[in-house]
């Protein structure tokens, strides 16, 4: 049994939770009625597989809505879309247990001019950072397994599935078995990255499309090569600094200054950039840091442990991020090394890089190299 130093968070305070796309309201009946009526949000579809009836009429929305506020237990907020300040659906933080740790996004309920929409995604966003803000472990998404578009959308949100609860409940007379996804407090720094990367007004062309699928920025698992790799999560950070230790610690002594991969802050560069890991029988063999800013691509860190040197892994996750920039829609990589590592430099040239330039920094000089990708056709 292992003891956690960990404290039960709060039960979450009702607030308002403002995105770019987006604004999650407490939900007040008179004030959100009105738009959520407007917005055809109660002869939609989506009331299939909820565990009430689509309201007849405004009053007997009004009235639901009405319980929503006084059911304990429930945070009930309103989905505002910034575009127009209406109230186009509303959702629930539910499933609240703050001795454990845990919430989950629920109800979900949006009207069709909401779906699919970067709001829509942005509020499932805003509901898991609020609640691991609190210092909640874990973040919930349940639903009926028949209901196919809401599973495909929590494995495209970035939730885990974990399994089948047979028989779970009674809904509307019928029989649930209920899917069950998570995401953990250790894994959401990497699943922050993605929703906001997607989120990027970047990352939408001028007709509002997106360029790149949430799915692309969330991917957690590939192959450099023949060697699987994994997404690093914080879980990771005691094995990556070792890893990192062992790898730069021998290229200080020609450099004579600390490496800047084995000094960094591995919290933040998890939470911010994509770190890759090559195990092997649960050891860690090598780990790959990308940078990944719109603008540019950059290969921030390559590092193999001493007892797998010889076995190709560094030109494997170079490969790797290759394809990863490409697949990503970059034109070049970008990687930079102290100037001194001279032999370092060559194994990049005949990679096929080329020196840009060098920047010259207080205690050190680095050596900037490009790779540019030739166009298809």
């Amino acid at each position: 049994m292992t003891t956690l130093h960990w404290t039960a968070p709060p039960f979450p305070p009702a607030k308002v939770l403002e995105g770019q796309y987006c604004r999650l309201e407490p939900l007040d009946v008179a004030k959100h009625i009105d738009d959520i009526w407007a917005a055809d949000v109660g002869r939609d579809s989506v009331w299939d597989w909820l565990s009430v009836p689509p309201p007849k009429d405004k009053d007997a929305y009004r009235a639901l809505l009405d319980s929503m506020v006084a059911k304990a237990g429930i945070v009930p907020l309103a989905v505002i879309d910034k575009a127009d300040g209406k109230a186009k659906g509303h959702l629930w933080i539910m499933e609240i247990r703050p001795e454990h740790g845990v919430f989950e996004v629920g109800s979900i309920t949006y009207s069709p001019a909401l779906q699919r929409t970067r709001a829509a995604t942005e509020a499932i966003y805003l509901v898991g950072d609020y609640g691991f803000s609190l210092g909640y472990r874990r973040y919930e998404w349940k639903c009926n397994n028949l209901n196919e578009p809401s599973k495909r959308a929590a494995l495209r949100f970035g939730f885990q599935y974990e399994g089948l609860f047979r028989q779970h409940m009674v809904v509307k007379g019928a029989n649930r078995d209920t899917a069950w996804f998570s995401i953990l407090d250790g894994e959401w720094p990497v699943r922050a990255q993605a929703f906001r990367r997607w989120l990027a007004p970047s990352n939408f062309d001028a007709q509002g499309q997106q360029k790149l699928a949430l799915g692309a920025f969330n991917q957690i698992g590939g192959h450099a090569g023949t060697v699987a790799l994994r997404r690093a999560g914080l879980a990771d950070i005691p094995a990556i600094l070792a890893l990192k230790n062992a790898a730069y610690t021998p290229n200080e002594s020609i450099i004579g200054v600390p490496s800047l991969p084995r000094i960094a802050d591995y919290a933040q560069v998890v939470a911010e950039h994509e770190v890759w890991l090559a195990e092997d029988a649960g050891k860690l063999e090598a780990a790959l840091v990308l940078d990944i800013e719109p603008e540019d691509f950059t290969i921030w860190s390559v590092a193999v442990a001493p007892e797998a040197a010889g076995r190709k892994l560094g030109a494997a996750l170079m490969g790797f991020a290759d394809e990863r920039a490409q697949a990503l829609g970059y034109a070049s990589v970008h990687l930079y090394t102290h100037a001194k590592l001279t032999q370092r430099i060559g194994w990049y040239e005949r990679l096929g890089f080329s020196i840009t330039h060098h920047e010259d920094m207080a205690d050190r000089r680095l050596t900037h190299m490009r790779k540019t990708f030739a166009k298809a056709g």
